[in-house]
């Protein structure tokens, strides 16, 4: 299977950069984690290299070739879970699934048979037919998995897929990226829940104020930052205020009793 590449990616809104000269290849078999603060610019990296929105400067590349040259055939090789699930809520969860196998040009009854076994797993079977209107968040981020990857995608794009997930869910997810990785799936997965990212990626970027800083295996990293954790080389990385200081200022000031007032009689 061929590689996704982003090169000199780059996004500017009102002159401000986002994204930076990004430049990162995810290759077959391969677990890229994206990391960076809230506000880095780690979804907007997601939607140029899923092709959802078009870069400043700068080409996202599958099989060497630019995918906006034919981004119809791009998007039948990718599976993308966005950080915010967009469903139609007038739709149940069978029926949206339905709607993205055909356009999908899926095969009915592989289609169906895979919608059938995605509701099982994910444990919403008894559900399915309600529309999602009425479904919890996690039960609509399930929904958003199951239609990124019934059509067997070449790469998946993770952009905080474990939002709303309850605790099960999220560990068979870890397992689920491990298992697509083994089948030769080129995976992004970008996420701020470090753990996650610890225990199911084999490289990662550290993104800071839309510019890469890191890139590099956990391993190395490690070792370059004399640091025995993933969460000390991210602090190290992007974190320029003391998180404990923080949260003890944070302490104080909801301690402190609110100013007296007296009302005084006119």
């Amino acid at each position: 299977m061929p590689d996704l590449c982003a090169r000199g990616l780059s996004k500017r809104y009102s002159g401000l950069h986002v994204v930076h000269g990004v430049n990162l290849t995810v290759r077959p078999g391969e677990v890229v984690g994206y990391l960076g603060p809230n506000g880095s610019g780690k979804t907007t990296t997601a939607r140029m290299l899923s092709g959802l929105l078009e870069p400043s400067n700068g080409v996202v590349e599958y099989d060497g070739k630019d995918i906006r040259s034919d981004l119809l055939s791009f998007r039948t090789r990718l599976g993308y879970i966005p950080e915010e699930p967009y469903l139609y809520p007038f739709l149940s969860g069978r029926e949206y699934l339905q709607l993205v196998g055909r356009l999908r040009e899926m095969p009915e009854r592989v289609l169906e048979s895979k919608i059938d076994g995605f509701l099982q797993l994910f444990n919403l079977s008894t559900a399915a037919d309600q529309s999602i209107a009425s479904y919890s968040k996690g039960m609509r981020q399930k929904i958003v998995i199951s239609a990124a990857l019934m059509h067997d995608p070449a790469v998946v794009i993770f952009d905080e897929p474990e939002t709303g997930l309850d605790v099960t869910t999220t560990m068979m997810l870890r397992h689920l990226v491990r298992t697509l990785a083994g089948r030769g799936k080129a995976i992004l997965y970008s996420s701020h829940i470090l753990e996650v990212v610890e225990k199911v990626c084999d490289r990662i970027l550290v993104l800071h104020k839309g510019n890469v800083v890191a890139d590099d295996s956990i391993e190395r990293l490690r070792t370059m930052l004399a640091s025995s954790s993933l969460e000390g080389v991210f602090a190290q990385l992007v974190i320029r205020d003391d998180p404990e200081q923080l949260a003890r200022n944070l302490a104080d000031l909801s301690a402190m009793s609110a100013p007296s007032t007296s009302l005084r009689a006119s």
